[in-house]
């Protein structure tokens, strides 16, 4: 809790001073909006005493109390305004920063969390701090300023009667704490229950074919309907736990209740001769909305630890580690990488890559393959600063990979991802990320070397069609449009992580012929995950537990008999065709294990 406070206050101090001032005048409205009744208060008194100048004096507290009404609604339109202006400058503010700092992070950052918890930050939780700064502050201030003035006014009029109309007051505050104590050692627990319904019902949709495929479907709705049995036991208990407390609460803060209370002490007092019959008045229309606010403060502390909870995980990642950049950075003589002792780990766990020595020469073809886990992707990912080495050095023409600006990285190593990602833009936007500024001629040549122009014709509005809306293309076509990118873009080094790999049979030829034209000339790095597309590599380097176990042309290392060798052979076993009756068909275990070496 302690955290989420401090958080909250980080996150709120760039509007600091507009909702001190919001809440001001929130506090003056409030204030306002009780004179009125002190008015009418005290015109009754007025009336009911036999003074010479009741006229006059009843049309001034009429005046005040008119007055008073206008600078309510004014000053309230005032605070209103302040706070929801704050809220958009801090939204503002908050998206931007955010957006600022998740450009800055290591793209490596975005592989251990998923797209979701971004979207929360970036939405949910922003919208989560909405309601308190627009308006659960204000509702607090009133809240507060209302008894406060209500109660300035009464003792004034009468302190011992005041005592017996906020007794009401105190013993329902005392009821509500109790209230409070059980929501707050609560919450945690609830948070996880609905987090646990709410995972175990994503799951069951999004399994909902597979589950059905193999008969599990009583199975999954299972797990869900104990989910919700679990959440609903949970929550019968936390109600029964403190359905006395808030029920005796909201009995004793009622309307009836207090005005009950207030009549029978006023009642007391007037026969005693403590108080004058008139002076009950004031007692009789003040004390029934001394008692109201505390609903709204329940309320707002309800949303109070909600934002606060929100300003937690946005201050996470607006805490995120950034990838360090040089204040005075070097320019490489040339495009030759080189991989120097290169180490490196996950947040100092065991060692995903080390040791490694790599030479990959302009015009070069470099092909990463290995058993899952070895390191492939670890590797390759190093050299585009997807992570930094923690150990060695990755140098592009003599110069450290770290001691480069961004941009001139990024504008010589080029990324192509076997898992697409096109964002919801037209394909001309898609393709042109790489290159803002390119011509529509630029952007068609890229997809024709791209194999993806015709395609993209034949779409409703050619490249001006939006992916997700009238742009829904196949897995093949997609990957020849980022590669099409990839081709814009016209780095010396690509980076290719198996376009080809979940292309389908008829796509895959046309992604083929688009990665041959992506790759000429240049420094390639590939992640192999099929031994039949690096059979031309001018460097197969084979990774086993993160280290080089061999390396060579595929002759050679085929010759040399080692581990490179089984597994070839291993790939060939499984791909080999089978004779079955008149037609040549590929056994069901040679169909699951062509996909190579995972």
């Amino acid at each position: 809790m302690a955290a989420g406070k401090t958080a909250l206050g980080t996150i709120l101090s760039p509007i600091g001073g507009r909702l001190r001032w919001a809440i001001a005048a929130q506090a003056v409205a409030a204030a306002a909006g009780v004179v009125p009744f002190i008015a009418i208060a005290e015109l009754g008194r007025v009336l009911l005493d036999d003074g010479p100048d009741r006229t006059s004096d009843a049309w001034t507290l009429a005046g005040i109390a008119a007055g008073a009404l206008l600078v309510r609604l004014i000053v309230m339109l005032v605070a209103g305004g302040i706070s929801h202006l704050a809220d958009n400058a801090l939204q503002f503010h908050i998206r931007r920063s955010l957006v600022d700092r998740l450009g800055r992070v290591p793209l490596g950052w975005f592989s251990s969390r998923n797209s979701g918890l971004v979207k929360q930050a970036v939405q949910d939780d922003v919208d989560a701090m909405h309601h308190l700064i627009a308006h659960s502050m204000l509702d607090i201030t009133t809240a507060i300023v209302v008894p406060a003035t209500s109660l300035a006014y009464l003792f004034w009029v009468d302190w011992r009667m005041t005592l017996v109309v906020i007794a009401p007051l105190l013993i329902g505050l005392t009821l509500y704490s109790a209230t409070m104590a059980g929501m707050s050692k609560n919450l945690p627990q609830y948070d996880r229950a609905m987090g646990r319904i709410n995972g175990s019902a994503v799951e069951f949709v999004q399994g909902i074919a597979v589950v059905k495929t193999f008969g599990q479907a009583r199975r999954a709705h299972r797990e869900f309907a104990e989910a919700a049995d679990d959440f609903a036991t949970f929550f019968l208990g936390w109600v029964r736990a403190t359905q006395y407390s808030k029920t005796a609460a909201e009995i004793v803060l009622s309307p009836v209740a207090v005005l009950l209370t207030t009549l029978t002490g006023g009642a007391l007092f007037v026969t005693r001769g403590w108080l004058g019959a008139v002076d009950l008045l004031p007692f009789a229309l003040l004390g029934i909305g001394l008692t109201s606010p505390i609903l709204s403060l329940f309320y707002a502390s309800y949303e109070l630890r909600i934002a606060r909870t929100a300003a937690e995980r946005v201050t996470g990642i607006l805490d995120a580690e950034e990838l360090p950049v040089p204040d005075a950075p070097s320019t490489p003589a040339d495009n030759r990488v080189s991989y120097r002792d290169v180490s490196f780990s996950y947040d100092g766990d065991q060692p995903a890559v080390t040791g490694v020595d790599l030479e990959l020469a302009p015009g070069t073809v470099t092909a990463l393959v290995g058993p899952s886990g070895s390191g492939k992707s670890t590797l390759a990912a190093l050299l585009p600063r997807f992570w930094d080495v923690t150990g060695g050095s990755i140098s592009i023409g003599g110069t450290d990979v770290r001691e480069m600006s961004l941009e001139d990285l990024y504008s010589r190593v080029a990324f192509v991802f076997q898992d697409v990602r096109l964002t919801r833009d037209t394909i001309a936007g898609n393709i042109r990320m790489a290159r803002p500024d390119a011509s529509l001629d630029e952007v068609r040549a890229a997809a024709r070397a791209a194999c993806v122009d015709e395609v993209i014709q034949a779409l409703p509005r050619g490249y001006d069609s939006v992916i997700g809306e009238d742009a829904r293309l196949s897995g093949g076509q997609a990957q020849r449009v980022s590669i099409a990118r990839a081709l814009l873009a016209d780095t010396p080094v690509v980076v290719l992580d198996e376009a080809a790999a979940y292309a389908d049979p008829h796509s895959e030829a046309a992604v083929q012929d688009a990665l041959s034209e992506l790759t000429r000339s240049k420094i390639v790095l590939m992640i192999a995950h099929r031994l039949s597309t690096v059979v031309d590599a001018d460097q197969i380097v084979v990774l086993d537990g993160g280290r080089i176990v061999e390396r060579g042309r595929h002759a050679e290392l085929v010759a040399a008999d080692g581990r490179f060798a089984r597994m070839w052979h291993a790939h060939e076993r499984t791909t080999r065709w089978q004779p079955h009756g008149d037609a040549a068909v590929v056994s069901p275990s040679s169909a699951v294990a062509a996909g190579g070496i995972s």
